[in-house]
């Protein structure tokens, strides 16, 4: 059991992690290999289940190559 819940902003910019993949028609295994990350972790993000570092926002925001404003989009 979780000691706290995610908060809801993390939900959020997972969404809109899913979103633009969605929208560029890309594969979640390459931006998670382009980001250096687990496809497991990625998809954690995406779902709002586990929190980001900075440094993972970034990277997931080159390989998306994105604005980082974009992942914050609804907030």
């Amino acid at each position: 059991m979780r000691k706290t819940e995610v908060p809801e902003s993390v939900k959020i910019v997972g969404k809109n992690i899913k979103d633009i993949i969605k929208e560029k028609g890309l594969k979640v295994r390459h931006v998670a290999h382009d980001s250096d990350l687990d496809i497991e972790a990625l998809r954690r993000y995406m779902l709002g289940k586990q929190i980001m570092g900075i440094d993972k926002l970034i990277r997931i925001g080159k390989a998306l190559n994105i604005e980082m404003s974009e992942l914050f989009r609804e907030i």
